[in-house]
């Protein structure tokens, strides 16, 4: 009688719990610097979420070693519904690349409770760079192999292994440069230090548009709006190849599943609020949200794909 009692009294307290959340301000990690998809992302919709729960949300940014201090404090913080976490594709990433090496647990360390928005990644190449589209950059890259360099932000990151991606199904030899950030593999790419650069449409559009760099194709179903100009890769007589960035939410595991539910419904109905479905299709990102389950089923779809191009390409982790 005295363990049903005290199981009672704990559903109470967890129940009770979940009414009363939240009942002070969330901390919420972006593992990347400021001004980055991932905190700009981050920071629209935890504005929205923040006036909807009535509690001051505070994003924290804490860079470093491709996003595993941010994400190892969150997993080791409790599971109250008060620490969040931000990642993007590298974390799928991270799952092979660190494979048992982490210092936390990547799948089961955590519960994915939204995703919040997926971006198409766009091909572009330097201005000098023989080929008009895709069908051509692989024509020339089969005849030329080993002799085209691609840049990316670090190794993993989705921009990195989606050119692998590419690779691997055009049947094509390039050679991979990664580089510390976007900032200086744009610079590369238009010294035609390297020929080709993926990376999201807000970073890299304003430079198309600028002249800088060329444009040749969206890895996408779809032509994107903010982007509308781009064909897709199918379009552009490459293989019809889809690919994004996305941004996820993860709460630690053991989060109360009614907190989780919370912090759901409030993250979908924040990123499809109309104004900010209207500035993410400014910049290229479509807003997606959905329940946890969905957000599970999707992070282990990302898992299961990268995981093969990783083993395929044999990247290995910056030690």
């Amino acid at each position: 009688m005295r363990n049903i009692f005290v199981l009672v009294l704990a559903l109470f307290s967890v129940n009770a719990g979940a009414q009363t959340y939240p009942n002070k301000p969330i901390r919420w990690v972006v593992p990347y610097t400021g001004g980055g998809i991932t905190d700009v992302v981050t920071r629209i919709v935890t504005q929205k979420m923040a006036a909807s729960l009535g509690q001051p949300i505070v994003v924290d940014n804490k860079p470093g070693a491709n996003s595993i201090i941010g994400a190892d404090l969150v997993a080791k913080s409790p599971a109250d519904g008060y620490s969040i976490v931000t990642v993007i594709a590298a974390h799928a990433a991270n799952v092979t690349l660190y494979q048992g090496k982490l210092p936390f647990e990547p799948v089961k360390g955590f519960v994915p409770f939204s995703l919040a928005a997926i971006a198409p990644l766009i091909l572009t190449v330097n201005n000098n760079f023989p080929a008009r589209d895709v069908r051509e950059l692989v024509a020339y890259a089969k005849a030329n192999p080993g002799k085209v360099n691609f840049g990316s932000s670090g190794i993993g990151a989705a921009a990195h292994l989606t050119t692998e991606l590419l690779k691997q199904t055009a049947g094509i030899d390039m050679v991979h440069v990664p580089f510390k950030g976007t900032a200086p593999a744009l610079l590369a790419v238009q010294s035609n230090d390297i020929q080709i650069l993926v990376d999201v449409p807000s970073t890299l559009m304003p430079h198309v548009r600028g002249g800088k760099i060329k444009a040749l194709a969206m890895f996408s179903g779809k032509r994107v709006a903010g982007a509308t100009e781009v064909p897709t890769m199918a379009e552009a007589g490459g293989p019809a190849l889809e690919a994004a960035t996305w941004v996820m939410f993860l709460a630690p595991a053991g989060t109360p599943p009614a907190v989780i539910a919370r912090l759901s419904q409030e993250a979908h109905k924040a990123v499809n609020d109309a104004e900010i479905k209207t500035r993410f299709s400014d910049i290229g990102i479509e807003p997606v949200g959905g329940t946890p389950e969905q957000t599970s089923k999707f992070l282990a779809e990302e898992i299961a794909k990268w995981s093969k191009v990783i083993t395929t390409a044999g990247v290995k982790a910056e030690q």
